[in-house]
């Protein structure tokens, strides 16, 4: 039980990568806050955790506003008494060839996967550097280190999360806090199932035929599962990953390797 009485705030925990790294962290033994807006996900997530005799803690929270993520702070710190881990975990999903790009397009993919990924972060950070540790995980993506014909806002906030990463683990790591992120490929998820849908209408395929040919390129040869991902966020928040930090971890088959 590595994270035996710990805190992990998870946003996006009510699916998907989230819910699989609540349980993972929950069998380390840590208690769960699920930071997630949609209640009956949430609540399956928080019921899976307390099966696993950890505490859960359910927060209705919107990323991109700022009084949820200080409120999501506050009943965490209030009800649960502290804070040792925030995995930002909640992204969304959306692509358009590049003069399709509108403006409304761009906010909204760079509000949730980058602008709240930080402000997430400096919510936490006051009560991490008061204890003078912490750990953060944020989800970035294989295409935050590539480019893209067709999902340049998400492959921009992916790099975003990248670049944050980077500067958030050197700012603090005299607080003792380590920042770290992942970088999953392509991962069977609820939101695997619209870039399937919205690629392969862009390139005149069904969503079948875009998601085989999708895992021809893995040289690993399969899809991703959610538990590929929590299984590295888990070392990642653990004493094993000590003395790593502002790390870009590829968890993706190989994908980046093979090109």
């Amino acid at each position: 039980m590595e994270l035996d009485g710990q805190v992990a705030i998870i946003t996006g925990a009510g699916r998907g990568i989230g819910r699989a790294t609540a349980l993972e962290l929950g069998r380390m033994g840590a208690h769960i806050v699920v930071a997630e807006l949609d209640p009956a996900n949430a609540e399956r997530t928080a019921a899976e955790v307390r099966a696993l005799d950890r505490r859960a803690l359910v927060v209705p929270t919107d990323v991109t506003s700022r009084k949820d993520l200080d409120r999501m702070v506050e009943r965490a710190r209030d009800e649960l008494g502290r804070i040792d881990i925030l995995v930002n975990n909640a992204g969304i999903y959306r692509t358009a060839q590049t003069l399709d790009v509108t403006e409304e397009h761009w906010d909204a993919v760079m509000n949730i996967n980058a602008k709240a990924v930080f402000f997430a972060s400096q919510a936490v950070l006051p009560t991490m550097i008061e204890h003078k540790r912490g750990v953060i995980v944020n989800l970035a993506s294989m295409a935050g280190k590539v480019g893209s014909r067709a999902n340049l806002p998400y492959n921009a906030s992916k790099a975003a999360v990248i670049s944050m990463t980077k500067s958030l683990a050197i700012a603090h790591a005299p607080d003792g806090i380590r920042v770290n992120c992942v970088c999953p490929g392509f991962v069977e998820t609820d939101m695997w199932t619209s870039v399937a849908r919205e690629q392969a209408a862009l390139l005149n395929q069904s969503p079948e035929e875009f998601t085989l040919r999708r895992v021809r390129q893995i040289p690993l040869g399969r899809m991703e599962r959610p538990e590929d991902v929590a299984n590295v966020i888990g070392f990642l928040v653990s004493p094993r990953s000590a003395y790593m930090t502002g790390q870009a971890l590829s968890v993706d088959g190989g994908l980046v390797m093979h090109g």
